[in-house]
């Protein structure tokens, strides 16, 4: 079997390749990258996201049974807390960068409101954080607690 890099077909692979005896294997060699490795930056990461919606009071029943529903449809969801006039939905993002993550976040209460039946409350804040982040704020013992258990459950 010989060997050869795809796509190599230069005249002097060609007159490599006669020169060789048969079955003779093309050696290969490698450029070297560099002193070290560094991650491309196009590579998505994960982001905690903790999305804090507000508006006039709506019945319990309706806020549960909407933040259910939108856990339903999108299983990403960690975990939600509600009262009859604020929620809070926390979930984890994979996107390239923080302004992708927050872009995604911004939208998810809009563009579900009306499919999972959410209240028209607005959006009044919103956290994103990078996994490293969030760990570490975990370790040194403050920052948002995991979300345990995980569901939707009153304040």
């Amino acid at each position: 079997m010989r060997r050869v890099r795809p796509g190599d077909r230069s005249r002097s692979g060609a007159a490599e390749a006669s020169s060789r005896g048969a079955g003779e294997e093309r050696v290969l060699t490698s450029v070297a990258a560099g002193d070290r490795y560094e991650e491309p930056r196009d590579l998505p990461r994960l982001w905690h996201v903790t999305l804090s919606v507000s508006g006039k009071e709506a019945p319990l029943k309706e806020v549960r049974r909407g933040l259910e529903q939108l856990a339903h449809d999108h299983p990403f969801l960690l975990t939600s807390r509600y009262a009859n006039d604020h929620a809070e939905i926390r979930y984890w993002e994979e996107a390239r960068d923080l302004h992708d993550a927050a872009a995604v976040a911004l939208r998810l209460w809009g563009e579900h409101r009306l499919t999972a039946g959410l209240p028209p409350w607005e959006i009044v804040g919103l956290e994103v954080i990078d996994r490293e982040t969030y760990h570490q704020r975990i370790s040194e013992g403050y920052g948002p607690l995991p979300a345990i258990p995980v569901g939707v459950h009153p304040f």
